[in-house]
């Protein structure tokens, strides 16, 4: 997005850079990782930076609101309503596409929010391969707020572990060395030191919860926990003594209602120049006439599962239960990466670390996808190049 950075990077790129830089990663952990990471980071601007930090402030001044849980409790559905849920998420996501206003001006525009887990620790570890493997400008940085390498860990710490001895505090995922994220999991043990355990591998003696830490067991007194409920209801195979909704003694990082109240279902909420307009399907008062303009989301899916590109007003109007879907105007985003195969779209999400007693989140780190197909994520650009995962490089003020 800043010609000149653009230019002398693809004029410096080889693809013995790459294929080096993508050995790195792989044999770190004696794992290659399974989704696409791109040739390149994304640099960017101070002023495209400052907007980001502007609509993301904007869309968290909602989310502080007194009355944002009474605003979402219908959000939660029944039979996945955690008990002890806290005053706040932990944790914020939230993606932006990269867009351009009516006057050419680069604009982000808001995609979809969590109050759930991310990346965290792989973004981190994978901006510091992009500086050891390629020249990355010294005025530009992947981190907000002025945190190092050091500090960011030391917030991670903070809000993840908190006060607990590490052995008490684990990484919660439905067979965690089958996910294609696993590279995070092996990034969060190296810097926090908490191991990734399956659910099936939980023991439960009335409201308290143990694993096996080298054989023996071991209290767990904190979960941060990467269960997407979606996956969990097709998992009836998994044994386990431990459902997510039972009431027992520990503390989430975040706690999984916020899955639901933070989402999709908080658009409507939010209005800003940065939001597209959205609204929820049984409140619409007419059908947009322009649904070319427009895309179908289901409320609760993961990762663009059952989302509505070409919307008909037949299918609108013959849902069966519209209050579980929200009609969003389409973000148009914008060709802004030059690649020596062709323009490349991107999108950009925030993290957010929220801990306690802190009224607001804190930024923290990004984390980067970049597309030339209709769909963002790296599982629709798979045989392209030039597309994937990536990091952000953001000037520094």
């Amino acid at each position: 997005m800043i010609p000149e950075i653009r230019k002398k990077f693809n004029t410096e790129f080889t693809d013995e850079k790459y294929q080096n830089f993508l050995s790195d990663m792989n044999g770190n952990f004696n794992y290659d990782i399974e989704f696409r990471i791109s040739e390149t980071p994304v640099f960017i601007d101070k002023a495209l930076k400052n907007e980001l930090i502007q609509a993301g402030e904007e869309i968290i001044d909602v989310l502080v609101r007194p009355d944002f849980k009474q605003m979402t409790e219908k959000a939660v559905p029944p039979n996945f309503n955690v008990p002890n849920e806290d005053d706040h998420t932990s944790l914020l996501a939230i993606d932006f596409a990269i867009c351009k206003d009516e006057h050419g001006k680069l604009i982000p525009q808001l995609i979809e929010l969590q109050g759930f887990a991310s990346l965290y620790c792989y973004q981190e570890w994978l901006a510091g391969k992009y500086q050891k493997h390629y020249s990355i400008p010294e005025n530009f940085e992947n981190k907000f707020n002025g945190f190092t390498h050091e500090t960011y860990i030391q917030r991670l710490k903070q809000v993840i572990v908190g006060n607990h001895k590490v052995e008490n505090v684990i990484l919660l995922e439905i067979e965690p060395w089958k996910q294609k994220t696993q590279i995070d999991f092996y990034c969060t043990q190296d810097y926090l030191g908490i191991k990734a355990i399956c659910l099936s591998e939980i023991i439960k003696e009335g409201k308290k919860l143990y694993y096996q830490l080298d054989g023996k067991k071991t209290a767990i007194h904190r979960i941060y926990n990467r269960i997407i409920f979606d996956e969990l209801v097709q998992r009836d195979d998994l044994k386990r003594e431990f459902n997510l909704t039972d009431d027992v003694d520990v503390e989430w990082i975040a706690h999984p209602n916020w899955f639901f109240r933070i989402s999709k279902y908080t658009m409507p909420f939010l209005k800003s120049k940065y939001v597209p307009e959205t609204f929820f399907v049984n409140e619409l008062k007419t059908i947009p006439e322009d649904l070319e303009n427009w895309v179908l989301k289901p409320l609760f899916s993961f990762s663009g599962q059952g989302v509505v590109f070409d919307v008909q007003k037949e299918y609108i109007i013959s849902l069966k239960n519209p209050a579980d879907f929200i009609l969003q105007k389409k973000v148009v985003y914008a060709p802004v990466v030059e690649s020596p195969s062709g323009p490349v779209k991107c999108e950009i999400r925030l993290l957010y670390l929220w801990d306690k007693n802190e009224a607001r989140p804190e930024l923290t780190v990004n984390l980067g996808r970049m597309s030339k197909g209709k769909m963002i994520g790296v599982r629709y650009n798979a045989d392209l190049d030039w597309v994937g995962g990536t990091t952000y490089f953001l000037e520094k003020d």
